[in-house]
């Protein structure tokens, strides 16, 4: 038998609770509609205080650049820094340029290179965007936000979750302390497999992170074909 509760007993906290069910519900249905048109793509993560003149706002706007001539749409969080200039590099290539921006409390304001932008209120939603409709993440330095995304996909993979797909680090100066961390100290303390390393790879150019792309789908198709 069902018992519903009287009015009286509803607490208005409840049904705010239920229709945040629907605002959810909303992010994702226009995040698959929008998305599912733009195309094979490429996440690109980064920390949003990176400045215009640092490498590491540099090296994301090119990689963007030759991503977009390659054929790849640009999804980036849509705020500033790396977000803000592999947006740009996307829209200077005339490629497809992407922004998932994130409603915070400080509020993160959109950068003017998205020409497609869609606003989230929840992490989650907007997470599961990058992942679905990415060929690739490409993660230059950043905080806690860049190392969740990171960590995000790494674990959907490790776990088989989703299937394999290129996770790129780019700037090994920056990376390799973490590395190190997880090879003495996670591998040793069997937290994590040897081989679980080889689900992302390090590089430091532009040209490096396209090869590893490009290989990683070659082998794909011709594994495929030898079937």
């Amino acid at each position: 038998m069902i018992r519903k509760a009287p009015l009286d007993f509803i607490n208005p906290d409840d049904t705010n609770e239920t229709w945040r069910i629907f605002r959810i519900m909303s992010e994702f249905i226009e995040g698959f509609e929008v998305l599912s048109q733009v195309g094979e793509a490429v996440s690109i993560f980064g920390s949003a205080r990176s400045k215009r003149n640092s490498e590491n706002y540099k090296l994301a706007e090119e990689i963007a650049f030759l991503l977009a001539k390659e054929g790849f749409a640009i999804i980036t969080g849509g705020g500033p820094g790396v977000m803000e200039a592999a947006n740009k590099g996307a829209k200077k290539a005339k490629g497809i340029s992407v922004g998932l921006n994130i409603r915070l409390p400080m509020e993160q304001k959109p950068n003017s290179f998205a020409d497609i932008l869609i606003e989230f209120r929840y992490f989650f939603a907007r997470k599961v965007m990058f992942i679905k409709y990415a060929k690739a993440f490409v993660v230059l330095p950043g905080g806690f936000g860049t190392l969740d995304e990171f960590i995000e996909a790494i674990t959907l993979i490790q776990t088989r979750r989703i299937g394999e797909f290129p996770v790129i680090l780019v700037n090994s100066k920056f990376w390799k302390p973490m590395i190190r961390w997880m090879e003495k100290t996670l591998v040793q303390e069997g937290m994590i497999d040897i081989e679980d390393l080889d689900i992302f790879t390090v590089v430091d150019t532009p040209d490096q992170v396209l090869e590893v792309i490009r290989d990683f789908y070659a082998q794909k198709k011709a594994a495929f074909l030898d079937r």
